[in-house]
């Protein structure tokens, strides 16, 4: 029997792309499981995609998080049962923005490092901004890490902001995968896609990766059939 219907709410905007290919990933996801049978069993699902200032660096001031706050406070007044944050950077400040709003927040951080220890990889080769890697968000306890050098880093940094802006984007993906390309062949055995931008600039390429839009409508797969369904 079906129970009613419960909400999800999706902070995105950061970028705009990566929000729309979560949300379509997902759709696709929930058909695939079976559990979709009329267009009354897909969730509600709240997507609040802000206009928000890059987190990219690493000097970052209580001020710049101040949208990120208030957009998980508009969809914290809308009652979701639980919100994804489209974007890896924002979840260096998991802990601090969870305790601004009730509904709990899907921890990406968490969910990466359960799907690695799940899949048995112990060596990955890492992109994503500069923040990220600076502040080490993926650096887990007994995985051997490959990061990006500082030539590679400012190349890789170009590249979020280029496909941003729309700006050559079949350069960015040859640029982007020619650098994983280069770590593969070093020994990593597969590449996180640390930054929403590389997981939608990368996502239908073949190599070995773990692409983090893909891990979070994982967790929401997950929840949703405890959450909305009894069978």
């Amino acid at each position: 029997m079906k129970v009613k219907a419960k909400k999800i709410g999706v902070l995105g905007g950061i970028g705009p792309e990566a929000t729309g290919n979560f949300y379509l990933k997902l759709i696709t996801r929930l058909q695939e499981e079976g559990l979709i049978k009329s267009n009354q069993d897909f969730p509600q699902i709240f997507i609040n995609s802000i206009p928000a200032p890059e987190l990219i660096f690493d000097n970052i001031s209580g001020e710049d998080l101040l949208p990120y706050v208030q957009g998980l406070k508009e969809l914290d007044k809308l009652n979701p049962d639980f919100i994804v944050m489209v974007c890896n950077t924002i979840h260096l400040f998991y802990d601090r923005l969870q305790k601004e709003v009730n509904t709990p927040i899907i921890n990406l951080k968490q969910e990466l490092k359960d799907s690695l220890t799940k899949r048995g990889i112990d060596s990955v080769f890492i992109i994503a901004t500069p923040n990220c890697i600076k502040q080490g968000l993926y650096r887990f306890n007994g995985l051997k890490i490959f990061e990006p050098n500082d030539k590679e880093m400012n190349k890789l940094t170009d590249a979020i902001f280029n496909f941003n802006k729309g700006l050559n984007k079949q350069a960015q993906v040859k640029l982007v995968k020619s650098i994983c390309q280069k770590y593969l062949n070093k020994g990593a055995k597969t590449v996180i896609l640390g930054c929403t931008e590389f997981a939608v600039m990368l996502g239908n390429e073949t190599f070995p990766k773990i692409n983090t839009i893909d891990v979070l409508v994982e967790a929401v797969v997950e929840v949703i059939p405890k959450h909305f369904y009894n069978h």
